[in-house]
């Protein structure tokens, strides 16, 4: 293992400062020398849902089986709290910083700032504006799933098992984040080129629970023709399952509920019937992510996006995967 002197990384560091303070554009991800251990920030979004809670949970007992120090932070829902978050890890000095981007803009100057202070960032699940911040320049790379292809996947199901159904109430994600957006971009393309399908409404129930049954309940409400839910997450799925069954409607019966997450409790639904099929979005990060930072110390080339694999459930297979869903 090279030794690198404070010296030599003071110079280096100063040369690096120099050329940004001179507004000359630094082309490259910053360098992450090999050591035995590792002080390491994770920046998560929020911590009101089982998927953000099982994705934190992976990355804790992934930097505890390393020995590396794990500086944690919770956003709670704010964008502006993430980014003095990232900018707080700068500060502590961590060595990489891993961060779930709450929104795809806002979040691009803490990006930058690591940048500029010489911390490679590695994003989970969502990703950032890529007009603004380029992967394999301005951060390492991005971690998480297919969400256009997620959305595609659970149209491409509605449409060989719609049985008549066609009208849809769209529960979208938080607005202006890369899973929203894309889910909803997979998802109503793919109902379009299809054809024989309408969504009636597309709202934001912000990946939350409440929310989502707050908003099905009004778009119920205002379409009561409504046949079928296309929820963005779990959560606002189950809170639409709440909202069908206060109209005194079946789920599964007369409206079918679709979903993406994949958590135990709506692949549990899917056993009831109560949802009629969800796209796994995978949240256990901590082993792919590490492995990534310790390949990129080692000096290995990291590809831009690292996908991970998503399982499908619906009646035919839900029973079995129960005790394999997070």
């Amino acid at each position: 293992m090279t030794m690198i002197s404070r010296r030599t990384f003071m110079l280096a560091a100063t040369a690096v400062g120099a050329l940004a303070v001179a507004g000359v554009a630094i082309a490259e991800v910053p360098k992450l020398a090999q050591k035995d251990t590792y002080k390491v920030g994770f920046a998560q979004t929020e911590s009101n849902n089982p998927w953000r809670i099982a994705q934190t949970n992976s990355m804790k007992a992934e930097a505890e089986k390393l020995g590396f120090q794990l500086v944690y932070t919770d956003a709670a829902g704010s964008a502006a709290k993430q980014v003095a978050d990232v900018n707080s890890m700068i500060a502590q000095g961590v060595d990489v910083i891993f961060l779930a981007p709450r929104e795809e803009k806002p979040l691009i100057p803490a990006v930058m700032a690591a940048k500029k202070a010489g911390i490679p960032v590695i994003l989970l699940d969502r990703s950032v504006d890529p007009s603004l911040a380029k992967a394999g320049e301005d951060y390492l790379t991005f971690i998480g799933s297919n969400f256009v292809e997620e959305g595609r996947r659970i149209a491409e199901w509605l449409v060989k098992n719609a049985n008549g159904k066609s009208k849809i109430i769209e529960l979208e994600g938080t607005t202006g984040s890369s899973p929203a957006n894309d889910r909803k971009k997979g998802f109503d393309e793919a109902i379009q080129a299809a054809g024989g399908f309408e969504i009636v409404a597309s709202q934001t129930g912000d990946f939350a629970r409440d929310k989502g049954r707050q908003v099905a309940e009004a778009l119920l409400q205002a379409h009561p023709d409504a046949d079928i839910i296309y929820a963005h997450n779990d959560e606002m799925a189950m809170g639409a399952i709440a909202a069908l069954e206060a109209a005194g409607k079946v789920p599964g019966k007369d409206v079918l509920v679709l979903s993406i997450d994949g958590g135990k409790e709506a692949v549990q639904a899917v056993v009831d019937g109560k949802i009629a099929a969800v796209v796994e979005c995978n949240p256990r990060f901590g082993p792919k992510a590490f492995e990534t930072m310790i390949r990129y110390a080692k000096g290995e080339a990291i590809d831009p996006i690292l996908v991970n694999e998503d399982k499908f459930y619906d009646a035919s297979n839900a029973a079995a995967e129960l005790a394999n869903a997070y």
